[in-house]
């Protein structure tokens, strides 16, 4: 057992990384979120004693319902698509290589190292490469002569077109529907367990929500915006997102595959002897076992996702709104606009992404090693 002394000496020998990491982390994100419910004033934000009032969420309001910032919705957009074609990608061609080189494969290991290989580019690099072989008159889109077919006239990382549109005033009671149908699948699997008193806890709010928004909050218009704004997927953004597939498919495939060469044997066996396929045993005895490491794979890629800066940077520089993104946006507000407050207000808005995608994972792998 650890006496008083033991314990003496471990917090001293502690104290002075967590008196470092609370000031310089989570003391500058104190400063950050307090700035960012301030006013600066354009003028006078790079003044030796700026004129700094309170205001409260007012810049949060701004980002969200003003007129003048319909760049920053824009970019949110663009993050979600981003993120979910990008994780998507990453997962779907990460698992496909692992399956590839869990077979006896000659050459694994140089197949292995060339799949890894994109991973030890910085993203600065990688976008440099890419909006070389991206150029509109270069690269990927004359490949086709080759065979003798036409140049590809697709513009990767500057089209002006969109799909999937919808209207800004439309995303409150999108997500309250969204929330409430969470809500509701968690409430039937709550039930199909026998918690009925948490099935009700979650269900009911759910079916609340949803009947409100449906029968009640349909034509009202919730955004605080006066007229529609069109938002939805640039496709400059499919650029970008290959080049970020690209480099990240790598570690995905590594994950895989080391969870498909931990699986047993004898599983495998078992399930070829009760006459399953190939494709059944895929299906039904490996995949889910690699829950866990979708899991990991998901929450890694998504908070690179959330928080891109420099492969977009180095793709299609800050101005090119098509492919903008909050980061950049941020980075544009606070250095360029000198608006340090709302700057702030973007870093905040970000870090709450993070942590909404971060914390839960954190907690569950807590509760189970707790429970183990």
């Amino acid at each position: 057992m650890r006496t008083g002394k033991d314990r003496l000496i471990a917090g001293l020998m502690l104290a002075p990384s967590l008196i470092l990491l609370g000031i310089f982390v989570y003391g500058f994100i104190g400063q950050t979120v307090y700035v960012s419910l301030t006013d600066w004033g354009r003028g006078a934000s790079l003044a030796l004693q700026p004129e700094i009032t309170f205001v409260g969420l007012e810049n949060y309001r701004q980002l969200f319902t003003g007129i003048l910032d319909v760049r920053f919705r824009q970019d949110l957009v663009n993050m979600v698509f981003f993120s979910l074609i990008f994780v998507v990608a990453c997962l779907g061609m990460g698992l496909f290589l692992a399956t590839l080189l869990d077979r006896p494969l000659k050459g694994e290991g140089f197949f292995r190292t060339v799949f890894l290989l994109p991973m030890a580019l910085s993203f600065v690099v990688t976008g440099t490469i890419w909006r070389w072989m991206l150029q509109p008159r270069g690269g990927v889109n004359v490949l086709p002569t080759l065979v003798g077919l036409p140049r590809l006239e697709f513009l990767w990382t500057t089209s002006r077109q969109r799909v999937l549109q919808f209207n800004w005033q439309a995303v409150p009671q999108g997500l309250i529907l969204l929330a409430a149908v969470v809500l509701i699948l968690l409430g039937v699997r709550a039930w199909r367990r026998g918690t009925r008193r948490k099935a009700l806890l979650l269900g009911l709010p759910g079916l609340v929500a949803g009947a409100y928004v449906l029968l009640v909050g349909r034509g009202v218009n919730w955004s605080g915006l006066p007229f529609p704004e069109t938002h939805g997927f640039n496709l400059a953004l499919i650029g970008i997102i290959i080049a970020a597939t690209w480099q990240m498919s790598g570690y995905t495939m590594a994950l895989y595959l080391a969870g498909l060469r931990g699986i047993p044997e004898e599983l495998r066996e078992a399930a070829q002897v009760d006459g399953a396929s190939r494709l059944q045993i895929y299906r039904y005895v490996e995949l889910p076992l690699l829950k866990p490491i979708t899991l990991s794979a998901v929450v890694v890629l998504g908070h690179i996702a959330l928080k891109i800066f420099d492969l977009i940077f180095a793709m299609s520089g800050p101005d090119n709104a098509m492919t903008s993104v909050p980061a950049i946006l941020m980075y544009l507000t606070t250095f360029r606009g000198n608006q340090f407050a709302k700057g702030a207000a973007i870093a905040t808005l970000l870090l709450l992404l993070v942590s909404l995608l971060i914390i839960p994972y954190m907690v569950s792998t807590l509760r189970k090693g707790d429970e183990a």
